[in-house]
């Protein structure tokens, strides 16, 4: 089975190395973004089975950051997308899936929320599941 990427656009460093560790278990690789800037410009460059994208970021925000993803002409558009935030706004899943994301996962990231979301959305996707 070929390596799965995921990308995490996230600009708390404890936050990314609290998932990569949670990932590492499963043999996932993650690539950090500490800005939407930066994640948007590696999506240009790398293959990734799935996108993990912040909210509330200094510069771009999340769901701008999901807007210029689902606006690209190419087959990245369609990389699976789940936000992960600590908004708790009661309006805010609704907000995340009109504005292109797949699914809304809450800080603190609960191990078993992470694989169940990125399990579903790969097999959506067709992809393999991931453990």
């Amino acid at each position: 089975m070929a390596a799965m990427t995921v990308l995490f656009i996230e600009d708390d460093r404890m936050n990314r190395r609290v998932v990569r560790d949670m990932l590492d278990v499963a043999d996932v690789e993650m690539v950090e973004a500490e800005s939407a800037e930066i994640g948007l410009e590696l999506i240009d460059t790398h293959d990734f089975a799935i996108a993990l994208i912040d909210l509330r970021m200094p510069g771009m925000d999340g769901i701008t950051a999901i807007g210029h993803i689902r606006a690209r002409t190419d087959a990245k558009a369609r990389m699976p997308i789940i936000v992960v935030t600590a908004d708790t706004a009661v309006d805010l899943r609704q907000r995340c899936i009109a504005a292109g994301a797949n699914d809304v996962i809450f800080k603190p990231v609960a191990m078993d929320e992470l694989f169940d979301a990125m399990g579903r959305l790969l097999a959506e996707d067709g992809d393999a599941a991931l453990m």
